[in-house]
This record gives C-alpha cells, sequence and structure tokens, in this order.
C-alpha cells in the first residue's frame, strides 16, 4: 500500500428492531442512521456511506438527504453513498445532489456509483430492465463529462444532447471524488479506468483475495492509459463485539434472516450457522472481537493493496444499541490494532 488506510462504515438503513422486538418504524430508523454516523464521526472514522434502496426492508431511498443531515452534526467524517443507481437516476441530478452535500459539508462528499444488485428502482422510476447495461454505460459517461469539465457537451441514446452546459452548482475546490462499485466484473474494473474513477470491490461474500486479479488489472489497465491508478477499497459485511462468541451470538439470527428473506428471492438455499462461521473464518464477513476483525482487516488490505475498508455495519433487523457498540469498537480498537498490524 502506498497510501495510509482509512476506514470507513456503510448502511443500507436495514429496518431493525426496537427494544420490544418490533420493527421500528422507518422515520425512526432513519435518524437512528444519523446518530450511527454522528458516533462514527466523534471515534475517528474516516467516511460514512448510506446506500440507495426502494423496498421495505431497508429505510434510505434518499441517501443525499441523510447525509446532508449527518454533515450538519459531523466536522472531518467524509461522506458519500454506498452505492448511487445511476442506471435509473439522471447523472445531472446525482452531481448536483453531491455538489450540494459538498457545499453543506465544506468539501467532505464523495459518490460511489453502481449498476446496484437489487432492481426495484427500475420499474419505479420507469426505466426497462432490458436496458441495464446500456443505461450504465451512456449515464456514466455523462457523469464523467460532468465531474471533469465545467462546460459539458453530450449527446446518447437516453436523453437529449447537452451543448455547453454548465451544471449548478460546482464543486467548490477540486473535483468531486467518485468511485465505481464492482462486484466481479472485469468491465467494471475497465470502466473505471476509463473514466479515470477511483475502484471500490464490493466483496459481500468468499475469500477476499480472489480480487487479486481485479487489483492487478486496475493497476495495469490505468498504466496503459497513462495515469496513475486511483485508490482501491472494499466494502464488506461485518460486526465487532467484546467477544468471538458474542459477536457469533448476536449476528447469526440477523444474519441469516436478511440472506434466507434475499435468497428466496435469488435462488439461494437457507444459510446454515456452518455456512455463516465459515464466511467468518475463510470468508468476506468481519465478525468478532476487536482483534479478530482487525487481524482480518489487515490481512485483506495487505493481500489487496487497498487504500480504504469500509465495513457494512448494519446487519438486517439488529438493534440500534448492538450496533452503536459495533461502530464504537470500531473505531476506538479495531482501526487502531489495524494500524499497528500493518505498521509491523
Amino acid at each position: 500500500m502506498t497510501k495510509s488506510l482509512e476506514f470507513g462504515l456503510d448502511t443500507f438503513g436495514d429496518v431493525t428492531t426496537g427494544t420490544d422486538g418490533e420493527l421500528l418504524p422507518l422515520p425512526q430508523v432513519i435518524r437512528n442512521v444519523v446518530e450511527e454516523a454522528v458516533l462514527a464521526d466523534q471515534n475517528g472514522i474516516d467516511f460514512f456511506g448510506v446506500g440507495e434502496h426502494h423496498r421495505k426492508d431497508f429505510a434510505v431511498s434518499a441517501p443525499e438527504v441523510v447525509l446532508a443531515a449527518i454533515a450538519a452534526r459531523t466536522s472531518r467524517i467524509r461522506l458519500g453513498s454506498a452505492v448511487t443507481v445511476l442506471s435509473s437516476d439522471d447523472p445531472i441530478r446525482v452531481f448536483q445532489r453531491f455538489s450540494t452535500l459538498d457545499a453543506i459539508s465544506n468539501g467532505r462528499a464523495e459518490v460511489i456509483l453502481g449498476r446496484g444488485s437489487f432492481i426495484e428502482s427500475f420499474p419505479l422510476f420507469g426505466y426497462d430492465l432490458s436496458k441495464y447495461e446500456e443505461l450504465f454505460e451512456e449515464k456514466l459517461d455523462l457523469f464523467s463529462e460532468i465531474v471533469s469539465n465545467d462546460v459539458v457537451n453530450y449527446s446518447g441514446e437516453w436523453r437529449a444532447p447537452l451543448e455547453d452546459q454548465r451544471i449548478y452548482p460546482p464543486i467548490g475546490e477540486g473535483r468531486l471524488k467518485s468511485w465505481i462499485g464492482v462486484g466481479g466484473s472485469p468491465e467494471s474494473v475497465i470502466r473505471a479506468v476509463r473514466h479515470d474513477m477511483n475502484l471500490m470491490l464490493a466483496i459481500i461474500g468468499g475469500d477476499p483475495a480472489r480480487f487479486a486479479p481485479y487489483v492487478e488489472l486496475y493497476k495495469k489497465a490505468s498504466e496503459q492509459a497513462g495515469r496513475t491508478a486511483g485508490d482501491i477499497g472494499v466494502h464488506s459485511p461485518g460486526y465487532v463485539a467484546e467477544s468471538d462468541e458474542q459477536a457469533r451470538r448476536d449476528l447469526f439470527p440477523h444474519f441469516k434472516k436478511i440472506r434466507d428473506r434475499l435468497g428466496k428471492e435469488r435462488g439461494w438455499p437457507p444459510v446454515t450457522e456452518r455456512d455463516f462461521e465459515h464466511e467468518i473464518e475463510h470468508g468476506s464477513l468481519y465478525a468478532g472481537s476487536p482483534q479478530t476483525v482487525a487481524d482480518k482487516i489487515a490481512n485483506t488490505a495487505k493481500t489487496l493493496g487497498i487504500s480504504r475498508f469500509q465495513m457494512k455495519y448494519s446487519a438486517g433487523p439488529m438493534g440500534h444499541a448492538n450496533l452503536m457498540k459495533s461502530i464504537e469498537l470500531y473505531g476506538t480498537k479495531v482501526a487502531p490494532l489495524v494500524r499497528t498490524l500493518i505498521a509491523s
């Protein structure tokens, strides 16, 4: 790694349970996300990401609004999406929302762009799902033009052409930090290089080392394009507790609920406790005591040469109090341990 490792936290605003065991109203979940981000800022976390979804098990459909509320209550933590589904959005409006967030936060905004692993936004906003790839390609082309140029000229099939158009408000200073979220496609890696964007690897299952070829592809393609490779990050699920036993006891019921719910939609078999333990020990689930989680993050950081690790700390219906404790341990215990391990 050529840069020091940054530590991030991501949430999709998973709908959580209250102290009575019942699911909380979505407005309360959103307010809790803001409190979680404030705690992350207070505990030295470098980045806080909020994902976009349009379904009943996730509360956040407008991440930029939530991030703006967080910006008003924090002072240093960088703020971004995790991810923005560009295929079913308007690149101009995406840029305007994030440039506004950048102004509110005094230059702390970032955006992670992706096609998204959920498709609810396509029928909701009137987009043809059969155009999944084409929409992302064209809209990414336009977004890249916007972040790279003060004056935009663009012609494509999905919208009317733009000629000598300025987009307001502009970024106050420099360029909006932009990432491409990659879930395992070499084509997405090449897109990141082509548009001179940073690379965020969404590793949600299996051995993280299997993504090493994508890192090498990104670096090699950047060199061939005559530019320095951007930052490389990893987004993976995790949960920190005082001990390994407590982490597994706390997390498994919620991990199983969300995985089995998604599995019904995608044809996956029900997850077993053995699957869960295997993912912790050999896969990409960073769950356990601060030392266990730190050891695993340090190993991934060294193996892939990343400059940021973003832990998806929300875990299905797991309660707000558990998430707050996990955030505190991640910032005060895990991050310092990882830095020590990497330095040695």
